[in-house]
């Protein structure tokens, strides 16, 4: 059986699959708690300044899912660094003297920042006073960010590595400065950051929708709501601006992932943008491809003609593309649907006195709507980096151990097989705590629907 696998399966395949896993999962969570740290500071600085209870019981309730968040975030992210020495042993023999260090940043200064301060938001205000309550939920939230900072400026380097010299086959370090802010990582910070935002707009819109669907009419539902749905309509065109900057950093120091992401094989003026096409990398053509002429050329140059170098160019140094070329329709699609919908409901929100239940349960459906483009957006940067695990400096093939396929295979299938439960675990216990808030509420809102002075959406901020 062991020898049936080792010929059936490529080890490195299955590494790669599996440390894939690790991080989609682990993912998911820090980009629910960074920025639903900041969503609790605002709504913690709007009950400081109204005294208004429906801002302290949207506190109260979405501390609850950072919680929750936070805790998987950890735990999952100790099972992820465990597979740098099992599964990518050669990774921090090449690069440890620089990864090394900014992973240790990461955790000396925003991980115990988090934790110091984490048990004084979740269980502190009665007994440390709210002034000091509300300070420990903004260092939560300046810690949140503080990791993505030092993760973020890891993940970057190993794109458009710089501020090194390699030695005796291993990078040292020449320029902290440079390795740190590194020509793609100010964009990546960014988009992360916008994403993390987006992802926890979707949330508390979706689960604000699901309780104000269920009969819901209080005041922390409908700000629940409000909240989200104005948080998106920004950041989706924010985010598609840092998207389009990011892209031309992407062109200048990565092309044959751009060539990947938009399907170009040939290197040409004024080349189309491929809407829909099925990659053939054998033949090195798209099949049934549907495109707008010049259009790539024009987003990613700024000139109609602009000249992109296609994958021919990078013959057996460019990523697989269908993977790549997939999963950017899939980021770009979910965005164009994110911003359809806050938008939409934005409308709804500010102008009527009710939500439509088509829209409500439109947001209902996109409530983890964030973590799908997220996803995609990371399978499009960090399959468009192979085969290079640190760009132009270290392969994949190189940094992988000689892990025996059974062992691989029956640990990925643990890992998959854990994770999806933790993950229908996780969904399920959010809508649990949304259907245990609103039967907390139940008597103040059969009260509230009973008399003429219901909150509406064009009332509720007033206060």
């Amino acid at each position: 059986m062991s020898a049936e696998l080792a010929s059936t399966f490529d080890p490195m395949l299955l590494a790669r699959i599996q440390f894939a896993a690790n991080i989609s999962f682990h993912i998911l969570f820090p980009s629910i708690s960074i920025a639903l740290g900041w969503v609790l500071v605002f709504f913690k600085w709007r009950y400081n300044i109204t005294k208004a209870e429906h801002w302290q019981r949207a506190y109260y309730f979405w501390v609850k899912i950072f919680a929750l968040s936070f805790a998987l975030g950890v735990v999952s992210g100790i099972t992820m660094s465990f597979q740098f020495g099992t599964n990518w042993p050669g990774f921090m023999e090449t690069v440890g003297n620089i990864a090394g260090p900014l992973l240790a940043y990461e955790i000396l200064t925003a991980f115990f920042l988090e934790a110091t301060f984490l048990g004084i938001m979740l269980f502190g205000q009665k007994r440390v006073g709210n002034r000091l309550h509300t300070i420990a939920t903004i260092l939560v939230a300046s810690g949140t960010t503080l990791s993505v900072f030092w993760i973020i400026a890891l993940n970057s380097w190993m794109h458009t590595p710089v501020g090194f010299e390699m030695i005796n086959g291993q990078a040292h370090a020449t320029s902290w400065l440079q390795i740190i802010f590194n020509p793609s990582m100010p964009y990546r910070f960014t988009h992360m950051m916008l994403a993390s935002g987006l992802t926890v707009a979707f949330l508390i819109a979706g689960i604000s929708a699901y309780r104000y669907v269920r009969g819901g009419r209080s005041d922390d539902i409908q700000i629940g709501i409000k909240t989200g749905v104005t948080l998106a309509a920004i950041l989706v065109p924010l985010q598609i601006l840092v998207g389009d900057l990011h892209g031309l950093n992407t062109l200048q120091h990565q092309p044959a992932k751009i060539a990947a992401m938009e399907g170009i094989w040939e290197t040409q003026q004024g080349a189309p943008a491929v809407l829909f096409a099925i990659p053939d990398q054998t033949n090195r053509v798209n099949k049934a491809e549907i495109a707008i002429p010049k259009l790539a050329s024009l987003y990613l140059t700024h000139d109609l003609n602009g000249e992109l170098k296609g994958l021919n160019e990078f013959v057996g140094k460019h990523p697989p593309v269908a993977p790549v070329f997939f999963a950017f329709r899939v980021m770009v699609g979910v965005g164009l649907l994110m911003l359809a919908i806050s938008w939409l409901a934005c409308w709804f929100v500010w102008r009527k006195p009710a939500l439509p239940t088509l829209v409500s349960r439109s947001l209902i459906a996109m409530s983890f709507s964030g973590w799908i483009a997220l996803l995609a957006g990371w399978y499009t940067t960090e399959i468009g980096r192979q085969p290079y695990l640190v760009q132009g400096v270290l392969t994949t093939a190189e940094a992988a151990a000689k892990v025996p396929v059974p062992m691989l295979a029956s640990s990925l299938a643990m890992y998959l097989a854990l994770y999806v439960f933790l993950i229908i675990s996780y969904i399920s216990v959010v809508f649990y705590l949304a259907r245990k808030a609103d039967r907390t509420d139940s008597t103040a809102n059969s009260a509230a629907v009973a008399t003429p002075t219901t909150p509406t959406f064009t009332t509720t901020l007033r206060a």
